[in-house]
């Protein structure tokens, strides 16, 4: 007798929480086999503990398959690919070419890298948009006025990237990102990112003086023994581009969603400064953007968390529902800004978590006390029920938050 599979859950009940079948998964098959977007069978893992056990293992392969894009006519379900049109990048590589990579890229997006070359910049912009935003007319989009362009701006300076382009490089990572799409829509997206950032390197190669990390790349791949080729340029360009503004932009919206909507947490990061960096952290782990887990392929067969696990299987890392765990989160799902976290796993774990971390860490922090200080009676200009979410991209946001005060 076959046992039917169940698809993964997608829907949100509410508008702040994960799928709420998370929860009985996490208490009843805390590991379990589920159909993913893309039709493959997999297991998905619900819990911290396990989930932090799939991210730190060695034996689990960064290389895997998309699991969040739906079937295509002529899919192969046990193939590899990766799905996409760009060339996958050093994140989807194990150790030591992971590392060897990683390496080139670590020293921009250190804390004291960004502390002393990034802050003063961010701290202009954001005083910039906010006095945009005390011009305009009401209601305001804060995601086309301050959630999107700020990440835009931030990314370009640290690649090197002329920020005029940015509406076209947007809309290219919204289509790549969007599972709603078909595969030849988001390939358009991916091959037009890779288009352009091409084009730059070839410029910048012609332009010794040229700055940013995409020119200082470049250089490097002059050396004598660099790994980098010009595919690695482009596809670590590409990586960096969408990546560093699409997931801060949703992080700042789904951030002042929150705190629109929770006085108490919002009045504490006006009135206790001292408080930015552990409201940003706890904001991370609650609201976890990442919509349908982070995959990994089993290179042998292993035990995680009592579940035997075949080699080749993907596992995926729920990680909405592992940051709402209760055994690692008391009372979970309640922003509480008091609370001492230890780590999450918004970034993910181990060798791989987010390189831009700290980027959308300087960002957040920056960002939501000026805001709201800036505008101590700023209000959703809509009904709750009536804020346009982001559902189908790989990353759960808001698409437009229109407020007034």
């Amino acid at each position: 007798m076959s046992v039917e599979i169940p698809e993964m859950p997608m829907s949100r009940q509410r508008l702040l929480d994960p799928p709420l079948e998370y929860d009985q998964l996490r208490e009843r098959q805390p590991i379990t086999r589920v159909r993913f977007p893309s039709g493959r069978i997999g297991w998905l893992v619900t819990r911290f503990e396990e989930g932090s056990q799939v991210f730190a293992d060695p034996r689990m392969s960064a290389r895997r398959p998309r699991h969040d894009v739906p079937p295509e006519d002529g899919d192969d379900h046990d193939s590899d690919d990766t799905g996409e049109a760009i060339d996958p990048t050093f994140v989807m590589m194990d150790e030591p070419d992971h590392g060897a990579y990683r390496r080139l890229l670590s020293g921009t997006f250190t804390p004291k890298s960004i502390q002393k070359n990034l802050q003063p910049y961010i701290d202009r912009i954001v005083t910039e948009h906010l006095d945009a935003i005390e011009r305009a007319d009401k209601p305001v989009d804060l995601i086309e006025q301050l959630a999107l362009p700020i990440p835009c701006l931030v990314i370009c300076e640290i690649l090197g990237v002329p920020y005029g382009d940015r509406d076209q490089f947007h809309h290219a990572t919204e289509t790549m990102m969007d599972v709603s799409k078909s595969r030849t829509e988001r390939d358009s997206g991916g091959r037009w990112l890779q288009q352009y950032i091409s084009g730059l390197v070839a410029q910048k190669r012609t332009e010794p003086d040229s700055t940013g990390l995409l020119a200082e790349l470049i250089r490097k791949s002059n050396e004598e023994g660099s790994i980098l080729s010009d595919k690695d340029l482009v596809s670590i360009g590409v990586l960096l581009l969408f990546a560093g503004h699409d997931t801060t932009m949703a992080m700042i919206g789904l951030s002042t969603l929150t705190l629109l909507t929770h006085p108490q947490q919002r009045k504490e990061i006006v009135e206790q400064p001292e408080k930015i960096g552990p409201a940003v952290e706890e904001l991370l782990r609650y609201l976890t953007i990442v919509q349908f887990g982070l995959g990994r392929t089993a290179k042998d067969d292993l035990e995680i968390g009592g579940q035997h696990i075949t080699k080749g299987e993907l596992v995926v890392v729920a990680m909405p529902a592992a940051n709402r765990d209760p055994r690692a989160f008391e009372d979970p799902d309640v922003p509480d800004f008091d609370r001492t976290l230890t780590r999450h796993l918004a970034f993910g774990y181990g060798v791989h978590q987010c390189l831009g971390q700290n980027v959308a860490r300087a960002e957040l922090k920056t960002i939501l006390p000026q805001l709201f200080r800036r505008f101590p009676d700023i209000r959703l200009a809509t009904p709750l029920n009536e804020v346009e979410m982001d559902t189908y991209g790989t990353n759960y946001g808001v698409r437009k938050l229109l407020a007034t005060w």
